[in-house]
């Protein structure tokens, strides 16, 4: 039987007349799909779901076929994509839960808010799982550190980031800034989260049992966010940028008072099922809740906290108001929730309850105005296999010489220009915003490799990185998402780590354009072959889509995060050269390649070309080899070679250990070629001179390329090649070139 539905609003026929479902991003043909599921022609409020749950950002609808090509088991991994985080066992009894996601568009509107609130939206996705955060980092990308509208969304951004992660009291630990005009106007915020549970409080976003009721916790909703996800779901425009109302406001102290009663009452072993308000609110939550759990949900509008007088049943359902939550108890313990809220001054209201009939059925005013089949709004969405082509410029790029470029003369002047380029300059600035020591925690600060974190009452730790370099992606999408899946567990092994798992945020344009969508194809297959052969499955993520400015799409830029298993706090291991006398060794092998390197691009003004290729089975052996060498005590420092290649990286360890090194590298590369290629699977290790040649031996019997090229000593950096002269620059003024850089840009 068709429900009475309230008139309050426009009605179906009005809907449909003026194609008011596709100004909220409702094709012709979804459209049609949905009054098919509904039997009828869904009203104002209900279409208005449909839109956000079909939405890419909720419904995965273009990237769903890619992320099935993703492994996303292992024998660690607790729980996998399909939650609000993903979890990994490591050992006693306890697990690592993260995630990382975005906040790209409305942080292309409003900076502030826009970054704050992707901070508080991921912690929320993991204390929904009932862990206890304990770290947060992020990956920026802005347009070039020249313009003063670039200038403001960074300095706001961080901002942001800074001020919900400071005020709520999780250290943000690790990050990485990128700067290329390729993000003008376009930036991309990612924010990732880390927690820490036991396996018996780990909890699911379900709602559970026929009759039960449904909580809402947090703050009073307002129109704030209405159609985020939606939002975040089409190519930026100036009439969406001028679209405030669709970013959300952040409240840190809030969420602190939500954080802390969640976890104590997921602490009583009550709770049946609890998800965060993300994207799509109420919309979101309440219908995955059931969908996941087989049944329906019965939502009492009138009894949702309302900040604003006159809220509509659409507006109410669709409000991204920030802070919120969802659960479900049995009848017998609902005292016991109420006042564990009551007690930290937090709103907890009754809103709905559990239902058998696999529907999401929304009351307002005594009248049913909303009445949808959950498996449609959640399951049934439809899911497009996209066309693809190979761009023009990939074509062409392959007959590009990268090596044309006239010699450096000056390797000490190209060295401190690539010093002084924002991507490889200190992010100082930057992580000086941010609290990294709260909760006294944190054993490896940002700056180096991977930040760590240790984990009271053992002497594990987790290490924890995010990494890709979108440029590299452009150029070869399948080389470059091979890279950054690599590069990051090079980065865990640098700090004396085992990786573990990955979670990715999938950055692309525009994925209705052919060649934006053979971009996604291939990165996700290189990144997914990267995740077998290095034995780290993918447990869950974000993709955003659309990321388009005025000259086309923003470079490819599949984000990876990282966390790995310091196994002994003494396996710790940082970038910096540790004492005089110590040996400088170089593992892997070093090519011409210039193709989306620094060099190129400050140097000579180019990306182009092909990026440096990589094999998986040569990484993993230098990765396994690097990771028994720091465990058996044969490393004094290590540190992974990347933007700006074997020159910043001997001059990033020297200025973080504030010590000269004496090196000669005998090579048959050109100098610029030899000091500034990134070709792939090179890491820089220092030992002490007992050790020394124990560890060159024991690289060498591993079969990893393997050259002792120096020593740490004195106040300079000197780097010969050949024994002829190529570099030889006072560390302190290396260091004031790399550490002023972006200050001196931003005033």
């Amino acid at each position: 039987m068709t429900q009475q539905l309230s008139a309050k609003e426009p009605t179906a026929q009005q809907v449909a007349e003026h194609k008011l479902y596709a100004q909220m991003g409702v094709s012709d043909s979804e459209y049609e799909l949905i009054c098919e599921f509904m039997g009828r022609k869904p009203n104002y409020t209900e279409i208005g779901v449909f839109s956000v749950m079909w939405s890419e950002h909720c419904a995965y609808k273009n990237s769903k076929p890619l992320l099935r090509r993703f492994p996303t088991s292992g024998p660690r991994v607790l729980m996998g994509p399909g939650e609000g985080a993903g979890i990994v066992d490591i050992g006693d009894n306890q697990a690592v839960v993260f995630k990382i996601e975005s906040h790209n568009h409305p942080s292309a509107v409003e900076p502030y808010q826009g970054a704050a609130t992707g901070v508080g939206g991921i912690i929320r996705d993991i204390f929904s799982m009932g862990a206890r955060p304990v770290a947060l980092l992020n990956s920026l990308r802005f347009g070039k550190l020249e313009s003063d509208r670039v200038k403001y969304l960074f300095e706001h951004v961080v901002s942001g980031i800074a001020g919900y992660g400071n005020c709520i009291g999780i250290p943000t630990v690790a990050g990485e800034v990128m700067f290329d005009e390729s993000y003008d106007g376009n930036p991309l915020v990612n924010a990732m989260c880390v927690g820490l549970i036991d396996h018996d409080k780990i909890q699911r976003g379900v709602a559970k049992g026929v009759g039960n009721p449904v909580y809402y916790v947090g703050p009073p909703t307002g129109r704030d966010g209405i159609h985020g996800a939606t939002f975040a779901s089409v190519e930026l425009t100036e009439e969406s940028e001028s679209n405030r109302t669709a970013v959300q406001v952040g409240d840190p102290f809030m969420e602190k008072l939500v954080m802390e009663s969640c976890l104590e009452l997921i602490d009583t072993g009550i709770v049946l099922g609890i998800q965060d308000m993300g994207a799509a609110g109420l919309t979101c939550s309440s219908a995955e809740m059931a969908s996941k759990a087989g049944n329906g949900l019965e939502l009492y509008l009138d009894q949702v906290p309302q900040r604003e007088e006159g809220m509509t049943p659409y507006e109410m359902m669709l409000s991204e108001s920030q802070e919120r939550m969802l659960f479900v108890v049995e009848p017998k313990d609902e005292a016991q929730a109420m006042e564990i809220f009551e007690r930290w001054g937090v709103i907890c209201a009754k809103v709905g309850k559990v239902t058998d009939d696999g529907r999401l059925k929304l009351i307002h005013h005594g009248e049913v105005v909303g009445d949808m089949p959950v498996t449609a709004l959640v399951d049934e969405c439809p899911v497009y296999d996209k066309p693809s082509s190979v761009p023009a410029y990939y074509e062409q790029s392959a007959s590009i010489d990268t090596l044309r470029y006239d010699e450096v003369s000056d390797l000490g002047g190209a060295l401190k220009q690539v010093l002084a380029s924002p991507t490889v300059a200190s992010k100082k600035w930057v992580y000086d915003q941010y609290d990294y020591m709260v909760r006294t925690s944190t054993a490896v600060r940002p700056g180096s490799d991977a930040a760590v974190v240790t984990i009271r009452g053992t002497r594990k730790g987790l290490a924890m990185t995010t990494d890709c370099n979108g440029r590299y992606v452009y150029l070869d999408p399948e080389v470059g998402g091979r890279i950054a899946v690599s590069e990051a567990a090079r980065n865990i092994v640098c700090s004396g780590a085992e990786p573990l798992a990955i979670t990715d945020n999938l950055n692309f344009g525009n994925p209705e354009k052919p060649d934006i969508f053979w971009q996604m194809e291939k990165a996700v297959d290189g990144m997914a072959e990267a995740c077998r052969v290095l034995d780290t499955p993918v447990i869950g993520g974000n993709v955003s889509l659309y990321n388009e400015n005025a000259n086309g799409s923003i470079y490819p830029t599949p984000v990876v995060g990282m966390v790995g298993l310091v196994h002994d706090t003494d396996h710790i291991t940082t970038q910096g050269f540790k004492a005089e006398g110590d040996v400088i060794i170089l593992l892997g092998e070093t090519k011409a390649e210039l193709g989306g390197s620094e060099l190129q691009y400050a140097v000579h003004g180019k990306t182009e070309g092909r990026p440096p290729q990589l094999d998986l089975n040569t990484e993993k052996a230098l990765l396994s080899t690097v990771l028994e060498a720091i465990q058996t005590g044969l490393v004094r420092s290590a540190h992974d070679l990347s933007e700006g290649g074997l020159a910043v990286a001997l001059a990033e360890s020297c200025i973080s250990g504030n010590v000269g090194a004496q090196v000669n590298v005998e090579t048959s590369l050109r100098g610029d070629y030899a000091l500034f290629s990134e070709s792939q699977s090179r890491i820089l290790l220092s030992a002490s001179p007992e050790q020394a040649g124990k560890l060159e031996a024991f690289v060498r019997e591993r079969g990893v390329p393997v050259a002792v090229i120096g020593r740490v000593e004195g106040s300079n950096l000197t780097i010969e090649l050949n024994g002829t002269s190529a570099v030889n620059e006072p560390v302190g003024g290396l260091t004031q070139v790399w550490e002023d850089a972006i200050p001196c840009l931003m005033n």
